[in-house]
């Protein structure tokens, strides 16, 4: 690690002591930055899940009424 911005490295030692959760936050912030670099963007857990949760939601045939989306595109001039 020997690359590392100093600002970097301080930020990743405090990191050590953050909570489980903050810490996969930052690892999530880390890998779309990584995508930028290399082209190729890994779906988090998290991103995973809301989709299988979309997927199952438009198998089940729940979707927004075409009235509240025709709506919505009024007020965003679409």
């Amino acid at each position: 690690m020997s690359n590392m911005t100093p600002k970097l490295k301080n930020l990743l030692e405090r990191a050590e002591t953050w909570p489980e959760s903050d810490q996969d936050e930052l690892a999530e912030l880390a890998a779309e930055i990584e995508s930028r670099h290399s082209g190729v963007y890994v779906i988090s857990d998290r991103e995973w899940a809301d989709l299988q949760e979309s997927i199952e939601q438009a198998d089940r045939g729940e979707f927004v009424p075409d009235e509240v989306i025709a709506e919505d595109n009024k007020r965003y001039g679409i």
